[in-house]
């Protein structure tokens, strides 16, 4: 296989650290630490954090192309030129390109598109951030269903991560809604168990490393896609070494 669809050691690193930290939660939720703190301001203060990074994610999903410059040098990911050298339209719907490859990748509504990522995590953003106002803020409480909720928001995690292999517009959508849901189940169960400041912050920051990896390989995906492209004047096709 090419290079070019080898992912590189940032790449295979992210995905390593964000499968352990899908264990380390499974493994928090079944022995939480026996030792709880008496922080009265900790809901509040992880609530805060955690509602803060839910309203960034949904301001990115109204602004993809803006957002998609940090990664597209990066990432290898092609652009609307590089479309335009296949005879594929340069025009991108859904901020994707007008190709049979990516059909997956959007959806559409009375004649306009949509990117499923996108719209997959600007509804799980706007869940999670109920559930946050619900449980850091108000009065609700996950109580003796904690390790259920927990198991429930890895596999939302795990499934969003990996929904590359999803072949359906409404697969994609729910699996995106779910992986941002799930960073919320996950640390709402745990808080549950531990009552911890430091195990909150520590699955916070996992929740960013984890929606870096979704980038990744989201981007990755793209580049295999136009890499197997059929066309003969695509950039990105496999050729014979």
């Amino acid at each position: 296989m090419s290079q070019n669809l080898l992912r590189t050691p940032a790449e295979t690193f992210l995905i390593g650290v964000s499968l352990f930290g899908l264990l380390l939660a499974i493994m928090l939720a079944f022995n939480p630490p026996m030792v709880q703190e008496n922080f009265p301001l900790r809901k509040p203060m992880i609530g805060s954090i955690f509602g803060l990074l839910c309203i960034l994610g949904v301001l990115a999903a109204f602004f993809p192309k803006q957002c998609s410059t940090m990664f597209e040098e990066k990432s290898g990911q092609p652009n609307a030129k590089n479309f335009a050298s296949h005879g594929t339209s340069p025009t991108l719907h859904g901020h994707h390109p007008d190709c049979e490859g990516f059909s997956a990748h959007v959806f559409r509504v009375n004649n306009r598109t949509f990117c499923t990522a996108c719209t997959g995590l600007l509804l799980g953003g706007l869940i999670a951030l109920a559930g946050n106002a619900l449980y850091f803020f108000g009065n609700s409480h996950v109580g003796k269903n904690s390790f259920l909720v927990v198991l429930g928001g890895v596999l939302g995690v795990g499934f969003g991560l990996f929904q590359f292999k999803a072949k359906r517009s409404f697969i994609r959508l729910s699996l995106n809604t779910s992986f941002v849901l799930g960073a919320f189940l996950i640390l709402a169960g745990i808080d549950e168990l531990a009552k911890s400041v430091f195990v909150d912050l520590f699955l916070v920051s996992l929740s960013v490393l984890w929606l870096f990896t979704r980038i990744s390989l989201s981007y990755w995906d793209h580049k295999r896609i136009c890499y197997l492209c059929n066309s003969d004047t695509c950039k990105f096709r496999k050729r014979p070494s």
